[in-house]
């Protein structure tokens, strides 16, 4: 399971510009079972994706096509963990440590 955290490099009105595609961008990364939680981080100065992946390299490629990121308004920090601890609605997701 990966944590996006995304920070915003320039001006809000910027990032509204592009907000639409963004916005069309998440429904299509939900619709595929990537993304499993988003929203804007308070105050607002970017946001986080709580997302699933085969492995950091795919989850890696998924933000590099967030237009936020080649429109140059915001920067990925992604980062792993093991959910060996999940709620009933993310069963499917539970981890379990390597051995």
């Amino acid at each position: 399971m990966f944590i996006l955290e995304l920070t915003y490099t320039a001006p809000l009105e910027r990032v509204e510009a592009l907000l639409p595609a963004h916005l069309a961008w998440l429904e299509q990364h939900y619709a595929a079972g990537t993304f499993l939680a988003s929203g804007r981080k308070v105050p607002r100065d970017g946001g986080v994706i709580l997302a699933v992946a085969a492995d950091r390299a795919a989850v890696e490629a998924v933000a590099a096509t967030d237009p936020f990121v080649p429109g140059g308004v915001a920067d990925y920090r992604i980062t792993e963990f093991i959910a060996t601890t999940v709620a009933p609605a993310l069963a499917a997701h539970r981890e379990t440590l390597p051995s």
